[in-house]
Order: C-alpha cells, then structure tokens, then sequence
C-alpha cells in the first residue's frame, strides 16, 4: 500500500519491485491525481499489479491486518497534525510481522564527507525541514523513531538517503546535491 500515493509514481515503481505475484494499492484524497495516476498506469508493464483508491490516511478504507506493508514517501508525518494518530492507522491495517515504511525530508546527513558545508545547511531554518514557525522540535522527522515507538512498534530502523554518499562525489550525485541545494536555498536551477 501507498499511502498519500499522488500521481502514482512511486506505485508503479513499488509494484515493480513486489514483482508479478504482488500488488500495490496507491491511496490518495485527490480523485484528480488518482485519475492521472491510473492513466498513466495503463500504460506501463505493471498495470495488472497496481490500483488506486480514494482515501484519507487518518481513516485508511481497510479492515485490520489486509497489507503486508504500508509505505508513504513524503506525505505521512507531515505538518500540521500529530504524526503518532497517523502512524498507528498505518499500523493497523499492517499485518503481524510487516513493515511501515516512511520516506520524509530531512537535511540531516545531507552532505556526508562536507561537515562545514553540512553545519551550514542546518544552521539555517530551510536547512531543518519541515520545520515551520512555531512548529515542536518532537514534530520534526530527526524524532521519527520516537513516533514508531509511541504508536506500539518494534524493530524500528532508521536510514538517511545520503548516508552512504561520500566525498568524492561522482558527477551524478554531485549534480543531485547541487540541484537540490538550488532548490532549498530557493534558486531556480536555470
């Protein structure tokens, strides 16, 4: 399940990846991006392993234990609202044994092998996100293991994207780090 699926990219990629004996439920609120997302869908290889749905990720329209993975890339814990009512909604339509998965922004560990680079990055207000005014250090995702914990999981792990990224940056990384430094100090990038 993908939950906050958008247009449906990351479904068609997760079905792909689950192979031809699985399947990926794409759950979105917008009928508009479910729309867009399933006619992009008939037109890849894995159409028969992907469907999408109308639903809210606070009232997930499943009955208990129906998913055996739940994963929501960039929208799950996400401000405003608590994260942990929305975690455990995640985890009840988990079975036993599976896996909540959640991809969210953060620009700690941004720059492995840059620390001045880094230090400056995270001195900065964007250099935190999804930090907003106002908003409770516990909200942040630096504290998602703490939320996993609160909503009754076990065997949480934690991974940064770029933690495995070192100095010296090959170009296509390079490329993606100045690129997404354009895009967080607000530059257009061209």
């Amino acid at each position: 399940m993908d939950v906050g699926c958008g247009i449906g990219l990351q479904a068609m990629l997760l079905a792909e990846a689950v192979g031809p004996a699985g399947h990926v439920t794409g759950i979105a609120l917008s009928p508009e991006f479910l729309a867009y997302a399933r006619s992009i869908a008939e037109k890849v290889e894995t159409s028969e392993q992907v469907s999408f749905q109308e639903g809210d990720m606070n009232n997930l329209p499943f009955d208990d234990d129906t998913s055996d993975w739940v994963w929501s890339a960039n929208c799950a814990g996400y401000a405003p609202g608590e994260p942990l009512p929305v975690l455990k909604e995640l985890a009840r339509v988990v079975k036993p044994g599976g896996s909540v998965i959640i991809l969210a922004w953060s620009s700690q560990q941004l720059l492995p092998g840059y620390p001045v680079l880094e230090a400056r990055l995270n001195a900065t207000s964007s250099g935190i996100a999804p930090f907003a005014r106002g908003m409770r250090p516990e909200l942040h995702f630096s504290r998602m293991a703490g939320w996993f914990r609160r909503a009754g999981m076990e065997g949480i792990t934690v991974r940064t994207f770029a933690g495995g990224v070192c100095a010296p940056l090959s170009d296509e990384i390079r490329d993606a780090l100045i690129a997404l430094l354009e895009i967080r100090s607000g530059g257009c990038g061209g």
